[in-house]
């Protein structure tokens, strides 16, 4: 039996086993070495997971799909249950299927089983509030326990991509840690060297650690609500005056972890009450058809690669013929920033946070380490460098420098 470390991330999962030289990231489906934190259950509840899971989905094929499931730890869903084919799950159920479904390929790929875990964790799975975030850390080890997993230690996921990025450093410096990934914004401060690299205790080192329940997803919402949501009726009013149409419906639609709460016969029946009373039928005949078919999950999906296209090549557009003929919404970086800046100013204060907690100046940090998939919107990366104008901007591996950091651990911790 061996250590391994696990990043279980809302958008992708990576799983390292300490090897000669470099932690080695284990191939988890097909040769890549990242997993879509998303599971596909068929009407029998066979399990399909990752690009399989959503390909499955999309083509169509009966069943459920759920995905971001690290975003429901820390919630009130966590204690709930879900509907599968005829059945209920509870949620943390779920996330347990997929991560044994991870273990199990991790196995394979290395040969032996694995009993020792290093797993990440945000700083906060929860804002401010200290019982909520040792809930959900307990949640957490509890289901890595019920997998196959008989020893579980935590490490803040800033932390583990120091860890990476120490690797490669020369001399002695202060790097501000920035993981934005796609459930939350984790920062840490940290002291690092070629010399303290590998000290079984680096409490000293660590000078800060903050972060907030923010990440990708959260701007995948923003846009969908904004660029999106008003093409099916969202913000338009019913006959009555004075009223708008409910907006339940569109924040549910637009937030990956609620678009399977439309799909019932209570919600196709208010829906329809909607269009009947409301004064554009026109729109809610849209959303109405959205729910439906039950395409939410392919609308979001959508609405995260426009997101990615503006940020990328500054165009994007929403596609959306299969509601109804010629109908798209065109997302351009422009627009991408002005439903999303709130949420890049509310990361970027909590590089502040973390200065004010080290006692240190802006221009006392001298490296600004990247990771998680969020630092590729270049309003969130433009803020970042802003708030530590001086430092050397460092990307580092997007999906994989957690987990190698994990991994990292993992060695010691096999060692000690």
């Amino acid at each position: 039996m061996a250590a391994c470390g696990l990043d279980f991330g809302t958008s992708n999962t990576t799983l390292g086993i300490p090897a000669t030289g470099r932690p080695a990231l284990l191939p988890l489906e097909g040769s890549h070495r990242t997993v879509p934190s998303a599971i596909f259950f068929s009407p029998g509840h066979e399990a399909v997971i990752g690009r399989a899971a959503m390909e499955a989905y999309v083509e169509g094929t009966p069943g459920r799909l759920m995905r971001s499931l690290k975003s429901v730890l820390g919630s009130s869903l966590i204690e709930e249950t879900t509907p599968v084919g005829r059945e209920r799950i509870r949620f943390r159920d779920v996330i347990a299927r997929y991560l044994a479904l991870v273990k199990a390929r991790a196995e394979d790929a290395a040969g032996t089983g694995l009993d020792t875990v290093v797993h990440g964790r945000p700083v906060h799975f929860v804002d401010g509030d200290e019982a909520g975030d040792r809930k959900a850390e307990e949640a957490l080890r509890e289901i890595a326990q019920s997998v196959g997993f008989r020893h579980v230690t935590f490490q803040y996921e800033p932390i583990a991509a120091a860890l990476d990025y120490e690797q490669s450093v020369r001399g002695e410096e202060i790097a501000l840690i920035a993981d934005i990934g796609g459930g939350t914004s984790d920062f840490s401060i940290v002291r690092l060297s070629p010399e303290r690299h590998g000290r079984p205790d680096r409490a000293g080192d660590i000078l800060a650690n903050d972060g907030v329940r923010i990440g990708g997803t959260d701007f995948d919402r923003q846009l969908s609500l904004g660029a999106v949501m008003p093409l099916l009726g969202l913000g338009s009013p019913m006959k009555r005056a004075d009223l708008a149409v409910p907006n339940a419906y569109f924040h549910d639609l637009a937030t990956w972890s609620s678009i399977n709460r439309l799909y019932n016969a209570k919600t196709r029946r208010e829906i329809d009450e909607v269009l009947r009373d409301g004064a554009r039928p026109d729109l809610i005949a849209r959303l109405r058809t959205v729910v439906e078919a039950e395409r939410g999950h392919s609308l979001a999906m959508a609405v995260e690669g426009a997101k990615i296209g503006a940020s990328d090549s500054g165009e994007a557009r929403v596609d959306l013929d299969w509601v109804e003929a010629r109908l798209a919404a065109p997302v351009d970086r422009a627009a991408l920033v002005a439903h999303t800046e709130t949420l890049a100013r509310r990361i970027a204060e909590r590089v502040d946070r973390c200065l004010a907690q080290a006692g240190l100046a802006r221009n006392a940090i001298d490296a600004l380490f990247l990771t998680g998939g969020s630092t590729g919107l270049p309003h969130v990366r433009a803020s970042l460098i802003a708030a530590v104008p001086g430092a050397r901007v460092v990307d580092g591996d997007t999906f994989g420098s957690v987990g190698v950091g994990l991994t990292i651990e993992a060695a010691q911790l096999a060692r000690s």
